[in-house]
C-alpha cells in the first residue's frame, strides 16, 4: 500500500513539474516578446525622430561640459541608454543654463507675475520645450526601453527555469518507471 501511495506522489509531483515547465515556457515567451516590442518600439520611434549627438570636436560636445557624452559623439539617439544620456547630460545641460538653473515652473510663475516681461516668455517656452523632450526622452525612451530590457531578463530567467523543471521532470518518469 506504502508502494502505491509514493507511486502515485511521484506521479503527481511529476505531472505538477510538466505544468511547471510549461508555464515557465510561455512566460518565457511572453518576456521574450515583451522585450522585442519593447526595444525595438522605442528604436524606431527615437530613429525617425532624427535626434544626433554632435560631432565629436564640436563646439557643442565641449568634453570639458560633456564628458559623459563623448562615446556617443555623432551618434543617433536610438535606444534607452543614448535617450537618456542626451536628457539627463545634454539637454538638462542646456536647460540649466537658459534662466539659472530655474526650472520651468518657477520661470513661468515669474511670467505669469510680469506678462510684458519678453525675456522670461522666451525663457519660458524655451524650458517648456526643452522639459517637454527631456520628459518624452526619459518616459517614451529610456523607461520602456528599461521595461523591455527587463522583461527580456525575466525570459532568460524563465527559459532557465524551464530546462531546469524539464530536467526535474524526466528524472521524475525515469524513477516512476523504476519503480
Amino acid at each position: 500500500m506504502a508502494k502505491a501511495n509514493r507511486k502515485t506522489i511521484d506521479i503527481t509531483f511529476t505531472l505538477l513539474g510538466a505544468a511547471v515547465t510549461v508555464m515557465l515556457l510561455i512566460a518565457g515567451c511572453l518576456g521574450a516578446y515583451a522585450y522585442h516590442f519593447a526595444t525595438s518600439q522605442v528604436h524606431d520611434q527615437l530613429a525617425a525622430q532624427q535626434v544626433y549627438f554632435p560631432e565629436k570636436g564640436s563646439p557643442a560636445l565641449d568634453p570639458q561640459e560633456f564628458p559623459g557624452l563623448q562615446q556617443y559623439a555623432g551618434q543617433l539617439v536610438d535606444n534607452g541608454p543614448k535617450a537618456k544620456a542626451y536628457a539627463d547630460e545634454f539637454i538638462a545641460v542646456h536647460l540649466d543654463h537658459i534662466a539659472d538653473g530655474k526650472t520651468y515652473a518657477q520661470v513661468s510663475a515669474e511670467a505669469m507675475q510680469d506678462p510684458t516681461n519678453a525675456k522670461l516668455q522666451q525663457q519660458k517656452q524655451t524650458l517648456f520645450q526643452g522639459e517637454t523632450l527631456r520628459g518624452l526622452l526619459l518616459g517614451s525612451g529610456y523607461a520602456y526601453w528599461t521595461f523591455g530590457m527587463i522583461a527580456g531578463y525575466a525570459a532568460i530567467a524563465a527559459f532557465v527555469g524551464a530546462a531546469v523543471m524539464a530536467i526535474l521532470v524526466v528524472l521524475g518518469w525515469r524513477q516512476i518507471k523504476r519503480k
